[in-house]
């Protein structure tokens, strides 16, 4: 029996996958295209309320959980869902993925702060921000100039605005991916650093290919970055999860806390809409493969991630 929570996702992303169809479509000259967008976007947040209440008393429930979501709703989700928001219009305005990204990100950031500040309060959390941040900033300097410890890689290109040549998208990711993933592997940090290379898996086709960064690395593994660059994810990743554990020790003790008492909705929840989205800008960009193997990656991260926590 699916559990009631993966079915209202699993249902709300499945309206998700409607409106993204409705939206190549708008794309190609379809006018239907947005009658399926009209239709999908109010029925993803539908189903993610009161999905598990189909042929039961789903009325009821829905107005239920949405006075509930209205009145209870923690900050930090309605940065996620404002996130995911600044995701849906990417396909109908392409070229505007530079400005579009960064405030998506942004609003990732923020969610992630917000996050940690409900739970450690908010000194604990902007440590937490200022290390993840500063650390991601330093190892993509160092990177991009020595090739280590990623390999060969240029942010010649990368649309502004930008830190020492790197994008600002690129250390305020590195907070909110990693506090992600280490929610999602309950709090050990070698797990987060291998779902956060996993993740790295569908970062490194989009990203170049809205040339964010090129590589010219001479041993290519995955679309032009090599073996090296996932190893050194897994590397940072797992250094700044690790670094998360000293800094806020409770964090997890409270997460736990909060589920025990009916708070399930955690910050992990980013690591799945980005599985959603990010293999969908894939598909947009025309990097169907990668698309494909980006979606197998983060929810075989997922399910490990899953496995393990049960296993403890």
């Amino acid at each position: 029996m699916i559990p009631p929570q993966l079915l209202r996702w699993g249902l709300a992303f499945a309206a998700l996958g409607l409106a993204f169809l409705g939206a190549l479509l708008v794309m190609r000259g379809g006018d239907f295209g947005w009658r399926l967008i009209a239709l999908g976007l109010p029925l993803s947040g539908i189903f993610a309320l009161a999905g598990d209440a189909l042929g039961g008393d789903f009325s009821s429930t829905l107005a239920k959980r949405w006075r509930g979501l209205v009145t209870h709703t923690a900050p930090w989700l309605w940065w996620l869902a404002l996130s995911v928001a600044l995701k849906i219009p990417v396909p109908l305005w392409p070229e505007g993925f530079p400005l579009l990204g960064l405030l998506s990100t942004a609003a990732l950031f923020a969610s992630a702060l917000s996050f940690a500040a409900g739970r450690v309060g908010w000194a604990r959390a902007s440590a937490m921000a200022l290390f993840a941040c500063l650390t991601g900033l330093g190892v993509e300097v160092l990177g991009s100039q020595t090739g280590f410890p990623f390999g060969q890689y240029s942010y010649a290109t990368s649309p502004p605005p930008t830190i020492f040549t790197v994008p600002l998208i690129v250390p305020l990711g590195w907070f909110a991916f990693t506090l992600a993933g280490l929610l999602l592997s309950g709090g050990r940090p070698w797990l987060a650093g291998l779902l956060i290379m996993l993740w790295d898996v569908g970062l490194e086709p989009l990203m170049t290919a809205q040339r964010y960064w090129l590589w010219s690395d001479p041993q290519p593994l995955w679309a032009g970055a090599p073996l090296q660059n996932f190893l050194g994810w897994w590397a940072v990743g797992t250094a700044i999860a690790w670094g998360f554990t000293r800094l806020a020790p409770g964090l997890f003790a409270a997460s736990k806390e909060h589920r025990k008492e009916g708070f399930a909705p955690s910050f992990s929840l980013a690591y799945f809409t980005e599985a959603f989205f990010l293999p969908g800008g894939l598909v947009l960009v025309g990097r169907l493969k990668e698309a494909a193997v980006t979606l197998a990656a983060m929810m075989l991260g997922a399910l490990l991630a899953r496995a393990v926590r049960r296993g403890r």
